[in-house]
């Protein structure tokens, strides 16, 4: 006969543990890409020192302008990149979230099966009838 010993404490512990890890890997990732976006607007440009920023208006006329750094051919293959292994990323967190929550589906569904089958166990106990097993096993 096939049975289970699952020990839904456990599989709580190993949920958590994997999470905090999950969280690890996303931080790792975000700062993966500053990082490299970081790389991109160090690497410089190949265009003279003076056009390798430019003043950008606002939104409207008096409102601030914003200062935008020419980017350069390493910047142009770092973004390439990020943007190839952005569906890498994506996938790698939604596996990790499928498993988490397929783990934890799977926990619940045995805790209340098991649930189930002690309610049933304890209404087939309830429904002995007592008084008929008062002759029976060795008494004459």
């Amino acid at each position: 006969m096939t049975w289970w010993d699952i020990k839904p404490q456990g599989v709580r512990g190993q949920l958590q543990a994997t999470s905090t890890q999950a969280g690890n890997l996303e931080a790792a990732l975000r700062a993966l890409v500053g990082d490299v976006q970081a790389a991109g607007e160090a690497a410089g440009t190949a265009v003279p020192g003076s056009v390798s920023e430019a003043k950008v208006p606002g939104p409207w006329a008096s409102g601030p302008s914003v200062t935008v750094k020419a980017t350069g051919p390493v910047a142009a293959a770092l973004a390439e990149y990020l943007q190839a292994r952005g569906k890498d990323f994506a996938s790698m967190a939604n596996r990790v979230q499928a498993a988490l929550l397929g783990a934890a589906k799977a926990t619940q569904a045995y805790v209340e099966g098991d649930l189930e089958t002690a309610r049933e166990a304890q209404a087939a106990a309830r429904s002995v009838r007592l008084d008929l097993l008062k002759g029976v096993g060795g008494e004459k």
